[in-house]
């Protein structure tokens, strides 16, 4: 199975170990992520101005590059993910938007959306499947007990994410079983951390974390992973009061395919 990849900005920097677990999974289940040559980055928020259009050509640019190969376009970073969806229903449904997008790149084909977009873990879900990564295990996570953390960024606006059950997803809770892991659900796994105003209201967001952190901690979760960059960064941050440590996906996936030293070492 060959995707083209869309790593973004912070993976290919600050978190280049993330990348790395991610790229050594995918080779251990039979997956080649191509990486789109000469990404840019997506802006990391989505514009909500309908008149915006610059903001949103990265995005176009990497979408058609993926059409050009006719792959379906993997993306790992729920921030990245969420701009470049929601981009590509802007270019499938919005004409004034397509229109102005296809007449600024010149490209030689107009990109009208068609690029399937997905996220690494919908591709687990989806295409590898689950039990077949159970198969794959050889370093079970056996007897720990880990919360999903989703956020806000891989399921809203649902209609157009379609990731999973906005109010009630399990996507990582399956994930965290085909690992060996046991899932923790708790009540705050699906609200917003505050990454986005972590800098500016350094109180409100250790607030916020506080709280998710806490819900965990009550439903006897001993650690949290997430799908975001920025909120890995900020509930590891901005934790002061549980001890909670909270990993990226990939990283645990790593470990339980047995390839993480391969990065470390």
């Amino acid at each position: 199975m060959t995707y083209s990849y869309y790593p973004g900005c912070t993976l290919k920097t600050k978190a280049k170990d993330l990348d790395i677990y991610a790229r050594r999974a995918a080779m251990a289940l039979g997956i080649e992520l191509e990486e789109i040559e000469e990404w840019q980055c997506c802006g990391g928020v989505y514009p909500l101005a309908t008149d915006e259009i610059a903001s949103k050509l990265s995005s176009v640019r990497a979408l058609n590059a993926a059409k050009e190969k006719g792959q379906d376009l993997v993306t790992m970073c729920s921030a990245c993910h969420h701009v470049i969806k929601r981009v590509n229903d802007d270019m499938a449904n919005v004409s004034d938007i397509q229109t102005r997008a296809n007449n600024y790149m010149e490209l030689e084909e107009p990109y009208q959306g068609e690029t399937s977009v997905i996220h690494f873990l919908e591709l687990l879900r989806d295409k590898v499947g689950f039990d077949k990564i159970k198969e794959k295990v050889v370093k079970p996570l056996t007897g720990r007990k880990i919360g999903a953390y989703y956020g806000c960024l891989l399921l809203r606006p649902s209609k157009v994410m379609a990731f999973d059950n906005a109010e009630n997803p399990s996507i990582m809770e399956e994930f965290i079983k085909a690992i060996g892991a046991t899932p923790v659900v708790y009540p705050l796994r699906n609200e917003c951390c505050g990454g986005y105003i972590s800098l500016k209201e350094e109180e409100r967001t250790q607030e916020m974390v506080t709280k998710i952190v806490e819900s965990a901690g009550g439903a006897q979760a001993e650690s949290l992973i997430t799908a975001c960059p920025l909120c890995l960064y900020n509930l590891n941050k901005n934790n002061s009061k549980v001890d909670m440590p909270v990993y990226y996906f990939t990283e645990l996936l790593a470990e339980a395919l047995g390839v993480k030293e391969e990065v470390e070492g």
